[in-house]
């Protein structure tokens, strides 16, 4: 009968702290959890557009802390919402600031500090999607697609010269446009004239 007693008291201390280290981590999600509630209601409350965006890094980070712990209790579920809550979050922020400052490109503040999150929103996603189930990446690579998206949209705000297309090349003066004929890649028709050769342009003089 001693041996078992002497097991018994051998192995309680180890019970011990192993429960303890469950209430631990139990009590830091709960923690984490109603930081990024407050987080979250501030954020909605928020009606200045610059200060949303600078919100939405503390908040999405927050979000990105409670998704890792959620992928590593393998419930992407979870991962799955908190992420599509983060893609709202970057739409709403977005809408805010085009709202009250349309010009990017003149007043960036607020425009830099989202776009830079989305870019590490995306990186966070791509580790997910590395990892996740099959049938748990679809909806997550539809939320990677709206940030891609969201993503485009700052940078045209913040560049927008960078994304205009270059105008068409004009026609040469006295020419009219022929359908038939590129200025491009045939400007000009040789053709055979007594034994010699003399160039035309293709295209009707007017």
């Amino acid at each position: 009968m001693g041996a078992p007693c002497v097991a018994q008291r051998i192995a309680l201390p180890f019970l011990l702290a192993a429960l303890c280290g469950v209430v631990a981590v139990a009590s830091v999600g709960a923690a984490a959890a109603d930081k990024l509630s407050e987080l979250q209601a501030r954020f909605d409350s928020e009606t200045n557009g610059v200060h949303k965006a600078r919100m939405l890094q503390k908040l999405g980070d927050a979000e990105f802390e409670e998704a890792s712990r959620a992928e590593k209790a393998g419930d992407y579920n979870t991962v799955g919402v908190i992420m599509e809550k983060y893609r709202d979050n970057v739409r709403a922020a977005s809408a805010a600031i085009e709202k009250e400052s349309p010009d990017g490109e003149r007043h960036p503040n607020g425009y830099k500090q989202l776009e830079m999150h989305v870019q590490k929103g995306l990186r966070e996603l791509d580790e997910i999607l590395l990892l996740a189930p099959a049938e748990f990446k679809p909806p997550l690579q539809l939320v990677r697609k709206d940030l891609l998206s969201l993503d485009d949209k700052l940078l045209r705000s913040l560049f927008p010269r960078r994304h205009e297309k270059p105008p068409a090349p004009a026609a040469p003066p006295g020419l009219s446009p022929d359908p038939k004929c590129s200025y491009e890649t045939s400007p000009l028709l040789f053709v055979s004239v007594d034994r010699g050769f003399s160039e035309r342009p293709c295209c009707r003089a007017r």
